[in-house]
């Protein structure tokens, strides 16, 4: 008998062409996901002039696809157990078109933020089904490469969104533009949406076999032999015969309960790392750090998110060999040590002080009082003053270093900072969301990534409006410090409680949290009982091993 995991482990070294069809058709969700997230930065610059927008508008402005997503990645989940992987990503599209057009048509405050609430509807959606639906039509082998393509997707959508904002800066109605462009990818993947398939799980579940057996054909491609296949889809049906249809509620049984815990841990760490504050507030953070002017601070925004997205490819090419746990563990600490780094280097450029003096006079720092809406630097008397101030006449909220010390500690941030990028980029930036399509069982994968990812977005949510504050309250060194520590906290857990998945099959993957203990000490146990699970199965008059006697043995 062919023993199936060594024949689906010898494929060729690459996917089938159809892979990668498919998944290039599913990231372009990835893309509109990380170029709405991005875009609001250049463009909220242009209207805000020409809509005269206070400070709690233009919040509202950026929170509304924010808020959008949260709704939207919470309830996606239960929608796509019920139509299919395939129908959600189809109304993300169509929601991502219609948001756009809202945008870019808008004439009226109150309807951009309803365009904006709309993208962020899809936004969400996508977040959620994008991993989850690859996740499910890789090959195991090659799962933790496929599904990083959609965070390459995202920061791609990202950078896009930058270099559009600058391109666009000093058009006419250029922001309508910047809006109406995302629509252009939902397009192209409405196109795809014909040739795409339904999830093989997804068709298990509803009792289309053939199809899910045609579909896993064409999935592992015409190396692997009939039977080899015929036996992952049997691998798929005994799983599905010991799972009962699945609600909520059974997120509270101990082996769902564990990964949900382990999966929003992540995802609240990926944002309580305050990484997109980096992202968002980059050309601000900049500036602080001395950067003469808001145009030199967004070119080396641009160059922090090219880092994003390059260190991304390279987790593409090593997190299959490398595996998700030790990745995360290099990464954490690496961004540990960078936040460290920045928070030093703000001491040099800032100081330890708070933002909330009586007085502009009071600033000692041209960083300190460029923080200060109030206050602007005056560069020939060295004093901070009110930007009403009739006293000096080249008043500037642009900090120009001026000895060696500010030298040092400028460079210092910018360094800091490409390193905290490139070392986010390598795990924390895309383990969560591949670990969140593994470590679920089939019936509740999607109602516990709709919670996971609706952890994420309320997370996100919290960080960007709490952001500025902190720096007037606790100093920017300081609040650099506070994700440090989170940070540190997250990274034992991540030591205690993330096990390995990497070569896997997902119906073994949640065999890795049952029982009592720590999961992470089952990695190896678990890998024996699959390869072994498969032989003697094989060898088997029935062909069956149940879920019991493995649960039996990752537990020895």
């Amino acid at each position: 008998m062919i023993d199936t995991e060594e024949t689906l482990s010898n494929m060729a070294a690459r996917p089938p062409r159809f892979v990668f069809f498919v998944v290039f058709c599913i990231t372009i969700g990835g893309l509109l996901f990380g170029y709405d997230t991005g875009v609001i930065s250049g463009a909220l610059v242009v209207i805000k002039d020409e809509w005269d927008l206070n400070s709690t508008q233009q919040e509202f402005i950026v929170g509304g696809t924010t808020l959008g997503a949260i709704v939207g990645g919470l309830f996606s989940g239960y929608f796509a157990d019920r139509w299919g992987r395939r129908t959600i990503t189809f109304l993300s599209s169509v929601v991502f078109i219609l948001g756009a057009l809202i945008m870019a048509f808008s004439k009226h405050y109150s309807v951009l933020i309803g365009g904006r609430v709309v993208v962020g509807l899809a936004v969400g959606a996508a977040s959620m089904v994008v991993p989850i639906y690859i996740g499910e039509l890789a090959p195991k082998e090659f799962r933790g490469r496929l599904v990083t393509l959609n965070v390459l997707a995202i920061t791609g959508g990202q950078l896009i969104a930058y270099l559009v904002s600058w391109g666009l800066a000093d058009v006419h109605d250029g922001w309508r533009w910047m809006f109406a462009i995302s629509a252009f990818p939902a397009v192209i993947q409405l196109c795809c949406l014909p040739w795409l398939p339904e999830s093989p799980r997804v068709l298990i579940q509803r009792g289309q076999d053939e199809r899910a057996h045609t579909i896993l054909r064409r999935i592992y491609g015409n190396k692997v032999p009939e039977s080899a296949v015929d036996d992952e889809l049997e691998s798929m049906r005994r799983s599905m015969r010991t799972e009962t249809a699945a609600s909520y509620r059974d997120l509270l049984r101990t082996v769902n309960f564990k990964p949900l815990i382990v999966a929003c841990m992540l995802q609240l760490m990926q944002q309580f790392s305050g990484f997109n504050t980096a992202m968002y507030y980059s050309a601000t953070i900049l500036k602080m750090a001395g950067f003469s002017s808001t145009k030199s601070a967004t070119q080396f925004s641009i160059a922090i998110a090219a880092t994003n997205m390059l260190m991304t490819i390279v987790a593409i090419s090593i997190i299959d060999r490398f595996g998700r746990r030790k990745l995360l563990l290099i990464s954490f600490t690496g961004m540990i040590i960078g936040l460290a780094l920045l928070g030093i280097a703000f001491i040099f450029i800032v100081g330890l002080v708070k933002i909330t003096k009586d007085t502009c006079g009071e600033y000692i720092k041209c960083g300190a009082c460029a923080l200060d809406d109030r206050c602007n630097w005056s560069p020939g008397s060295m004093v901070c003053a009110p930007k009403s101030s009739t006293l000096y006449t080249d008043l500037t909220d642009n900090c120009e270093p001026v000895n060696g010390r500010d030298k040092a500690g400028t460079w210092l941030a910018l360094a800091s900072l490409i390193f905290y990028v490139a070392l986010y980029a390598v795990g924390l930036g895309n383990v969560p969301w591949l670990v969140q399509s593994e470590i679920f069982a089939q019936g509740i994968r999607s109602r516990a990534g709709s919670i996971a990812t609706a952890t994420n977005w309320v997370s996100n949510f919290i960080v960007s409006v709490t952001f500025l504050t902190m720096t007037l309250h606790i100093t920017a060194s300081g609040t650099f410090w506070l994700y440090a520590g989170i940070l540190l906290l997250g990274l034992v857990f991540v030591f205690f409680m993330v096990p390995e998945t990497k070569g896997l099959k997902l119906e073994d993957v949640q065999k890795l949290f049952a029982g009592t203990g720590l999961p992470y000490r089952r990695r190896a146990v678990s890998r024996k009982n699959s390869q072994s699970s498969s032989v003697v199965g094989s060898r088997s008059t029935s062909g069956e091993i149940t879920n019991t006697q493995l649960l039996r043995g990752s537990q020895e």
